[in-house]
């Protein structure tokens, strides 16, 4: 089936007198220079038959393959629309739906040919175009070029956007990392001084900030270990004083044989004991215990050493060397600190040992005897602790027992703190006096040194992996014998109960 387009034109007058029919037929022909003229391509154009326009299709009457131009067998767009016709013959209406196909790019290029050129008559002929029909033209051409540049210009603006905020960011990350690399340098180099500016509260910064903090906390820690550090090297100083405060010099007084040891729980404790040789057959044997541990305690212990080397030359009777020890004790020490001590003086020309226990643990000593077992006898004269500030020292002396008891070759005696008695396993049981005199019953027939060992060995075995808690000093004392203790002894004693 073909199309033919009929097309009637009037004179422009009131009452036209005649009209003019023009009848033309949609062929390839046509259909190459509608594209020509206009950049739009008529692909296929269908009749349509009833109201409904999709109810039925009676055929085509133009195939737009047969008038598209081979060098434009594909243009990008496509669009649809419907128009109504009549049917001269027989009156009938109708619809066609007419497919078309067009390029933006060739109207554009078209429209602007159109502005550049001068229209021409069919012969050839310049001729000018109405004015709205080249206005119109050109105002659609400078729109749609207006748009594109537009469109160019943004785009164009976005790019420039994206590229400066991409630069500021890589500049951001690459400063902020860098600033970071600069610190841990720093950081190497042990200044713990330097903190980085936080400029931004993004994670960069958090990251900047917990670098700053970790600096300075590292810092705190490294003062904190130099501040330890010499505190350590001051006690250690201390302890080696406190060291020296104790009995160096070997004993050596006929008949006599001591062995002792002196245990600080901490660098330095409260725990004294001392030997004051007060002529050619006397022994003065002191053992004190200030209330606390650690420096304190220590401070008071080095006082108590030059107090009783001057007591010691005056006062012949233990008790009248306690008594006026408490004296001048209670006036100077703490009201929150005490001193217990027994003070005993060996009398070799005499034969008897003097002694006064001013709150002090017992005394323990084991008889001399020709064969078979010994037993321990536990000697506590009444006597109260000295530096208490209950009065002028009245009720101190009017408790205060003196004992004196008679010496043999072969006698023991053992002076000790709460220390020995009173150290703990984990179950924070004590090792207490029973122990200890059962020890010393069973072992007492040993030398001193070998005595001590095993005392010592009681003690670590029964309290095992349990920290000491409280300064520990024993003092061994045999009578008939000549044994000398010197300060390296004490300090392989002291390593050996420490382990």
């Amino acid at each position: 089936m073909g199309l033919i387009v009929r097309a009637v034109g009037f004179p422009l007058s009131a009452a036209p007198g005649y009209g003019v029919i023009v009848d033309l037929v949609v062929d390839a022909a046509v259909k190459r220079q509608l594209w020509k003229d206009t950049g739009v391509e008529l692909e296929q154009v269908t009749q349509v038959f009833g109201e409904d326009v999709g109810t039925l299709v009676a055929g085509t009457l133009v195939d737009g393959d047969a008038g598209r131009p081979s060098s434009e067998a594909a243009l990008p767009f496509s669009s649809v629309s419907f128009l109504t016709y009549r049917d001269w013959t027989t009156g009938r209406t109708g619809s066609l739906l007419v497919s078309l196909k067009l390029s933006v790019v060739d109207i554009y290029e078209r429209l602007s040919q159109a502005e550049r050129a001068p229209a021409r008559l069919d012969d050839g002929q310049e001729t000018a175009l109405p004015r709205g029909l080249v206005m119109g033209r050109r105002s659609f051409g400078e729109g749609l070029l207006l748009v594109l540049v537009v469109i160019g210009a943004l785009l164009f603006i976005i790019e420039i956007a994206a590229f400066v905020t991409g630069l500021m960011l890589a500049r951001s990350i690459t400063g902020s990392v860098h600033e970071l690399f600069a610190g841990t340098e720093r950081v190497r180099q042990g200044d713990f001084t330097y903190k980085i500016a936080i400029r931004v509260r993004d994670q960069l910064g958090e990251l900047a900030a917990s670098f700053n903090s970790m600096t300075a906390s590292i810092g705190g820690l490294l003062r904190d270990a130099e501040e330890k550090k010499r505190l350590e090297e001051e006690l250690r100083i201390a302890h080696e004083i406190q060291m020296s405060l104790l009995p160096s010099a070997p004993l050596n007084l006929a008949g006599i044989s001591v062995s002792a040891l002196c245990v600080p729980a901490r660098e330095v404790g409260g725990d004294y004991y001392d030997f004051l040789v007060l002529d050619n057959e006397r022994l003065g044997v002191l053992i004190a215990d200030v209330s606390g541990k650690g420096m304190s305690a220590a401070l008071y212990m080095a006082e108590l050493k030059g107090l009783m080397l001057s007591l010691s030359r005056i006062h012949t009777s233990p008790r009248e060397l306690l008594i006026e020890a408490n004296r001048i004790i209670a006036a100077h020490l703490d009201a929150r600190s005490f001193i217990t001590m027994t003070y005993a003086v060996v009398d070799l020309r005499a034969r008897t040992m003097t002694y006064a226990r001013a709150g002090h643990t017992p005394l323990m000593y084991q008889r001399a005897a020709d064969d078979g077992p010994r037993g321990v006898q536990t000697a506590a004269p009444e006597g109260m602790v000295l530096g208490l500030k209950l009065d002028r020292g009245e009720i101190f002396e009017r408790l205060l027992r003196e004992e004196t008891v008679a010496i043999r070759d072969g006698d023991l005696y053992v002076f000790f703190t709460d220390g020995i008695t009173e150290a703990m396993n984990v179950d924070n049981d004590c090792f207490g006096e029973a122990r200890l005199s059962q020890l010393i019953e069973d072992c007492g027939h040993l030398p001193s040194e070998e005595l001590r060992e095993r005392v010592i060995g009681a003690i670590r075995d029964f309290v095992g992996q349990a920290p000491q808690h409280d300064d520990m000093t024993l003092i061994l004392l045999r009578i008939g014998e000549r044994q000398h203790v010197g300060p390296r002894d004490q300090a392989e004693t002291a390593g050996v109960l420490g382990a």
